[in-house]
């Protein structure tokens, strides 16, 4: 099973939704399946069962999520593969559903239940003939280059006023700006929140300065636990969490000064948890999703280090997938990001260049994100991986990032 999350904003980049994209089989080993294969299982519905696993919660404590099902697939029991909420749930079908009475009465049904529907693969030719199927949507997607949204906004306004179009393939942040002016999309969903900064000529907040020093504090190779519980000391909110978790982690509780949590955590302990919980601080005047997409990066990479052989480098493999958003957290190109945060020089060579063994991972691990499938099954093909061992490492990643906001 391959499964991941894309996530959809509204206008003021709040996530509301994510997309669950999922295969159940390596279409590069099992060719057939490609065929009339395809639509084998017959019984399930791909992603229901990662809901399942991991619960709805570590997926999302309010978006909704939104499921693909096909022709065959929308007649699967969903109430028995899924435990979710249904109010949470947005099935999500594509153009092999058809106008047809045997396809309406079984979404009837389901919405009945409380499930909500959305649809995608239409074009402006297929509105007409699909209305009446339209009329028991809740959303459709519609890709912005094909589609006339001042046309669109007029047709759906007078006939469909309930529908709510979802912009998808937005594949920067002036076509997302320009989007929002023009109106008539109520969710936005593309690569356009993460992309690499070229250029950037603002200056570093005096909070992330002091985060910034930090970090180089910990990733040196011998550092010092004092100097940094005294930085981590001028933070009130990382004050608070620090000494929330260590007092978890005692039997009796009662660690009150930052360098008692501090040495009870030792080097390696206090050195991840810094590097994530600063993470998610710098990222705090950012969209959320890039605090997600930061922090399980990084668990993913670490996780999928034995996988690739490089258990020893695990660790390693956790900061290159954190610091994989450092220029768009920074608001600055890769290069001058870097010169602020102080890294190995073979992450510095992955997230620069793209090269070496930790750029072999990262590519892997941004490739998954996204759902491009075959790129994911030919590296694991090439690299003799097997598909569980990923999907576990993918969903083991999180459970972590929601365990450390819980």
């Amino acid at each position: 099973m391959f499964a991941t999350l894309m996530p959809l904003f509204d206008e003021h980049l709040a996530v509301k939704a994510f997309s669950l994209f999922a295969q159940r089989e390596n279409f590069l080993l099992n060719p057939f399946l490609l065929g009339t294969g395809s639509k084998s299982g017959i019984g399930q519905i791909d992603g229901l069962d990662v809901i399942e696993s991991t619960g709805i919660s570590t997926l999302s404590d309010k978006a909704d999520i939104f499921v693909s099902v096909n022709d065959i697939s929308l007649f699967a029991d969903i109430e028995a593969q899924c435990k979710a909420p249904s109010s949470r749930i947005v099935i999500l079908i594509d153009n092999s559903v058809k106008p047809e009475p045997v396809f309406m009465d079984r979404i009837k049904v389901l919405r009945s239940k409380g499930y909500r529907f959305a649809i995608r693969k239409l074009f402006v030719a297929d509105f007409e003939q699909y209305r009446e199927l339209l009329k028991i949507m809740d959303f459709i997607l519609l890709d912005y280059k094909r589609i006339d949204i001042s046309k669109a906004k007029i047709y759906f306004t007078k006939l469909l006023p309930n529908l709510k179009l979802v912009a998808t393939n937005v594949d920067s942040q002036d076509v997302f700006d320009e989007l929002v002016k023009e109106g008539g999309y109520t969710l936005y969903e593309g690569d356009f929140y993460r992309l690499p900064v070229t250029k950037g000529d603002e200056d570093i907040a005096p909070v992330k300065v002091n985060y910034i020093e930090l970090l180089n504090i910990v990733n040196d190779d011998d550092f010092d636990l004092t100097k940094a519980a005294d930085i981590i000391g001028r933070d009130t909110a990382l004050v608070v969490s620090l000494l929330k978790m260590v007092n978890r982690m005692t039997v009796n509780g009662g660690i009150t000064t930052i360098r008692h949590a501090a040495a009870m955590l030792g080097q390696k302990e206090l050195k991840k948890w810094i590097n994530t919980a600063v993470a998610a601080k710098l990222c705090e005047d950012k969209p959320s999703e890039l605090t997600r997409v930061s922090l399980i990066r990084a668990k993913f990479a670490e996780n999928l280090a034995p996988i690739f052989e490089m258990a020893g480098l695990a660790s390693e493999l956790f900061l290159t997938g954190l610091f994989s958003v450092l220029d768009i957290i920074l608001n600055k190109p890769m290069d001058e990001a870097l010169l602020l945060v102080r890294v190995s020089k073979q992450i510095e060579s992955a997230l620069l260049r793209g090269k070496g063994q930790y750029a072999e991972v990262l590519d892997f691990v941004k490739a998954y994100e996204v759902a491009d499938w075959t790129e994911v099954s030919r590296r694991m093909v090439i690299k003799n991986i097997d598909m569980g061992r990923v999907y576990d490492a993918y969903l083991d990643a999180l459970r972590w990032y929601r365990d450390i906001f819980a």
